[in-house]
C-alpha cells in the first residue's frame, strides 16, 4: 500500500472521528444547559446552530469520503450524489452565515457606549433567533434551485462536464448556473467573510482600549486574571481567525479545482482536509471556556434521569 494513500485515510479518519465527538458533545453540552435552564443565551443559540451545521459538514463530506478512500468507489447512487451536495452546500453557507452572525453579535456585545454599534445592540439582540432561522431557510432554498437544476442536466441529453467526488458523481453546471452561483453563493460568502474581518478587527481594538483602560486598577490590586467578558471574546476570536484561514485556503483550492478539467487527485483530497479542518476542529477551541464536567454536566443529569 502507498504510504500516501495510508497517510490520506489515517487523516480523513481522524478528522471526522475528531469533529464527531467535539460537535456532538457541544450539541450535548446546550441540550443540558437548555433543559435546565429552558432558554440559552444569545451567544450560545448561535453556537449551537454552528455546531449543527458543522456536524452535517462532517457527515456529509467526510463520512463518504472515508469510504472512498478506503476503496468503494462510486458507492452513492445518483439521487444520493445529489442529496450529499445539497446537504454539503447549505451547511456550508449555514456553517459562514452564523460564524459571521457570532462575531458580529460579541462586537455589538463588548462594544463601548460611544462605540457606532451602540444604537443597534437592542435591536441585534431580538432578532438573533429570526436571523438563524432566516440562514436555514434562505438557504436550503438557494440551494435547492441548484439541485433541481442537477436534475434536470442529469435528464437532459446535452450533458456537461461531468464531476467526480470519488463516492459518487454527477453533471456539473453550465455557464449560466456558474453566474447564478456566483450571484447567490459566493457574493454573500465574501460579504460574510469582509464583516467577520471588520467585526474580529472591531473586537481587537476594544479589548486592547479596556487593558489599557483597566492596567493600573489590576496594578494596584495585584491582580491579572482577565475579566469572563474578555476571556471569551478572545476565544470567539480564536475561533472566528481559525475560520478565516481555513475558509480562505479551502475557497482558494476549490477554485483552483474548479478550473482544471482533469482533476488532480491529490488537490482534490487537500481541498477536502482543508474544509473539514474548522469544523473538525473548531469546537475544541469553545471548549477551553468549558470545563468537562460542565460539558456533561453529569451531576444534572443524574438528578433528572435517574
Amino acid at each position: 500500500m502507498n504510504i500516501w494513500n495510508l497517510a490520506i485515510r489515517i487523516i480523513f479518519l481522524s478528522q471526522t472521528t475528531t469533529g464527531i465527538l467535539g460537535n456532538f458533545s457541544l450539541l450535548f453540552y446546550y441540550l443540558v444547559l437548555y433543559c435546565r435552564e429552558h432558554t440559552l443565551k444569545h451567544t450560545d443559540l448561535i453556537l449551537t446552530h454552528l455546531m449543527a451545521a458543522n456536524a452535517l459538514i462532517i457527515l456529509s463530506i467526510a463520512v463518504p469520503q472515508i469510504m472512498a478512500v478506503w476503496g468503494f468507489k462510486h458507492f452513492v447512487n445518483d439521487f444520493g450524489c445529489v442529496f450529499l451536495l445539497y446537504i454539503q452546500g447549505f451547511a456550508r453557507n449555514v456553517s459562514i452565515g452564523a460564524t459571521c452572525l457570532l462575531s458580529v453579535f460579541q462586537a455589538m456585545t463588548i462594544s463601548s457606549r460611544k462605540s457606532c454599534w451602540k444604537d443597534h445592540k437592542a435591536k441585534t439582540t431580538k432578532c438573533i433567533h429570526c436571523s438563524v432561522s432566516l440562514l436555514w431557510v434562505f438557504y436550503m432554498l438557494i440551494r435547492f434551485i441548484f439541485l433541481m437544476n442537477i436534475f434536470m442536466e442529469m435528464n437532459s441529453k446535452n450533458m456537461t462536464r461531468n464531476r467526480d467526488f470519488g463516492y459518487c458523481s454527477t453533471v456539473g453546471w453550465d455557464e449560466i448556473i456558474n453566474s447564478l452561483y456566483t450571484a447567490l453563493v459566493m457574493c454573500p460568502e465574501i460579504f460574510f467573510a469582509v464583516l467577520i474581518t471588520w467585526s474580529s478587527a472591531s473586537m481587537i481594538v476594544t479589548l486592547y482600549r479596556h487593558k489599557q483602560s483597566v492596567q493600573h486598577i489590576r496594578s494596584s490590586h495585584g491582580s491579572r486574571r482577565s475579566s469572563p467578558e474578555s476571556r471569551a471574546t478572545q476565544n470567539i476570536l480564536v475561533l472566528v481567525s481559525t475560520f478565516l484561514a481555513f475558509y480562505s485556503l479551502s475557497t482558494i483550492l476549490r477554485g483552483c479545482i474548479a478550473f482544471l478539467y482533469n482533476h488532480n487527485w491529490w488537490l482534490v483530497y487537500i481541498s477536502r482536509i482543508t474544509s473539514l479542518c474548522f469544523p473538525c476542529f473548531g469546537p475544541f477551541v469553545l471548549m477551553r471556556h468549558h470545563s468537562v464536567l460542565s460539558i456533561f454536566n453529569l451531576e444534572w443529569l443524574r438528578k433528572h434521569f435517574s
